[in-house]
């Protein structure tokens, strides 16, 4: 069976300087894993005081919408790999089924062919001398 989780989550780094990412693969090493995910660098966040309240206002609804966009733009990556994948397997599977079949097809064949030997035989007239 094939379980997909799909975990977002965000982390706001505080401090500027190099950072690690580490992934664990402790619940189960037999299969394969697939990790994904997006990092976005960004201005930290302003502390001034001296802008007046309608540009702050504006200013504050722009980085909402631009960070609304962001993430639409990742939730589509995000799809248009899921999609890649899911194309694979369906490709797999059906690669799979025209083989099966055609083992089915090669299997009946025989199948027909050793049974006509066999009646032929079973009917056959046989002279004692």
């Amino acid at each position: 069976t094939r379980v997909e989780t799909v975990v977002s989550s965000g982390i706001n780094a505080e401090y500027g300087g190099a950072y690690q990412y580490c992934f664990s693969n402790a619940m189960s090493k037999m299969t394969k894993k697939i990790v994904m995910f997006n990092m976005d660098v960004g201005d930290p966040p302003r502390a001034d005081a001296d802008i007046d309240k309608d540009h702050d206002k504006l200013a504050e609804q722009l980085e909402q919408l631009s960070n609304s966009l962001v993430s639409m733009k990742h939730d589509q990556e995000y799809m248009e790999v899921r999609d890649r994948t899911h194309g694979m397997i369906n490709d797999s599977t059906n690669q799979r089924v025209v083989w099966w079949a055609f083992f089915e097809a090669l299997v009946l064949l025989a199948m027909s062919l050793g049974q006509v030997y066999y009646l032929k035989r079973f009917f056959e007239v046989r002279r004692v001398v």
